[in-house]
């Protein structure tokens, strides 16, 4: 049986199906030759079920708030004012890019968004500082991975969701491991650009720097609105994407009035796709879970695998090894949807805290986003720059390391997870 979903799964694969439709189609053709009796009505229930939660409505606000900021001024004015305190330094370009993803990420909680808003800006700005076409899209790609981790994480809402975990926790305890991934591919971008000498900018004096600060310092306003709002009690996660919303179309309609009524219904029409793509991709996620479960397939494997008495730390590094092997291959949202559940009960066994393995998850979703066969934002990065498949792979690993670096300081130093949410809400 796993064997044919492999060869249904691949084979669509190759000929360019879409993913949605790779997962149904697997689902329906094992069914038909292992399942025979099975009603496929279950496979409506089952993709129903999956975006049922209430709490999956704050993901389209998120999305539309993105858009809206993306389409705008907001992502051009945040460059600039990162690029004013830092573009002087050795490798200040790639800083500002790493950090202008960080900071994005907490507009947008989407790594492809990000890839957009601030790529297709510090890309050019790269090539002319004398960086390589392949280093500046594995930095882009992969600093965009950064958005996964930084509230509004889109990630952790789906993992919140798939487990039942507050999605406030999982928010801040996504902060300190997003600065973390930010400051190592920092130091890299250091050491990089000073082996090359590439990419310094003429230092700018203060009278720039607070010019551009005033322009751009509004944006900083998302972060506070959001996670002010969710943990000052104002909010509710799905009222602080609301708010969001409200925010953005202030911000760029009324104070930078760089949004319209044309580009509104744009970002309306672009925002229904991409809601739409989301939410298919966890309904076939939660259909292709259930079939896993209910085919015995999961009983097969997993039980050899973790054994009768898993310690913790044998849990975390099979469900690490897991989610980055399968994230390589389909999309992060499938994966956390469809081995989630799977692995639950050996989760609940080892005691471990489903805040700190969210955080793990998320960041192994994270470098599946960019790792080579079919992460999403390579695919992304080849549309929007039009770059051929291995010019865009090809100085990725070193990024891929550092990140697989974070998660291992992670699992060493649990703190770095699970310090903001115990401090903030203590426990």
């Amino acid at each position: 049986m796993l064997l044919l979903m492999g060869v249904v799964a691949f084979s669509l694969l190759l000929l360019g199906f879409p993913f949605m439709v790779i997962l149904i189609t697997t689902f329906i053709v094992t069914s038909f030759f292992f399942l025979p009796n099975l009603n496929m009505n279950i496979l409506v229930q089952q993709i129903l079920g999956g975006i049922k939660p209430l709490s999956l409505v704050c993901v389209p606000m998120f999305i539309l708030a993105a858009n809206i900021i993306t389409s705008g001024q907001a992502a051009k004015r945040l460059i600039n004012m990162v690029k004013a305190y830092l573009g002087h330094f050795y490798g200040g370009l790639p800083i500002v890019t790493n950090v202008a993803c960080t900071l994005f990420g907490a507009v947008s909680g989407s790594t492809q968004a990000t890839v957009s808003a601030i790529g297709g800006t510090m890309r050019p700005m790269l090539l002319d500082a004398g960086y390589s076409s392949s280093f500046s899209l594995g930095l882009i790609i992969n600093s965009s991975d950064i958005a996964f981790l930084i509230p509004p994480s889109i990630g952790f809402i789906v993992y919140g969701v798939a487990t039942q975990t507050s999605v406030g926790k999982l928010f801040l305890a996504g902060i300190l491991p997003g600065f973390l991934v930010c400051t190592l591919f920092s130091i890299f971008s250091y050491f990089y650009s000073k082996y090359y000498k590439i990419g310094r900018y003429p230092k700018l004096g203060w009278r720039e720097r607070i010019h551009v600060t005033r322009e751009g310092f509004l944006i900083i306003g998302f972060p506070i609105l959001i996670l002010g709002g969710i943990y000052g009690g104002i909010f509710s996660p799905t009222e602080a994407a609301a708010a969001s919303v409200l925010y953005a179309l202030v911000l760029e309609g009324f104070i930078y009035k760089s949004l319209n009524f044309k580009k509104l219904v744009d970002v309306a029409l672009s925002t229904a796709v991409v809601t739409a793509v989301v939410f298919i991709l966890v309904g076939a996620g939660q259909a292709l879970a259930w079939f896993l479960s209910y085919s015995g397939i999961a009983k097969q494997i997993l039980p050899p695998l973790f054994g009768s008495d898993p310690s913790d730390l044998k849990v975390i590094i099979i469900i690490n090894v897991a989610y980055f092997i399968a994230c390589m291959f389909v999309d992060p949202i499938v994966a956390i949807y469809v081995l989630t559940p799977l692995f639950a009960p050996y989760v609940t066994q080892a005691g471990i805290d489903k805040v700190f393995l969210g955080v793990l998850v998320t960041m192994q979703a994270a470098i599946g986003s960019a790792t080579p066969p079919c992460g999403c934002d390579i695919f992304t990065a080849m549309v929007i720059f039009k770059r051929p498949y291995m010019e865009v792979i090809r100085m990725t690993w070193p990024f891929i390391l550092i990140l697989l670096l974070a998660v291992a300081l992670v699992v060493i130093f649990p703190e770095l997870a699970l310090f903001l949410p115990r401090t903030a809400l203590g426990g």
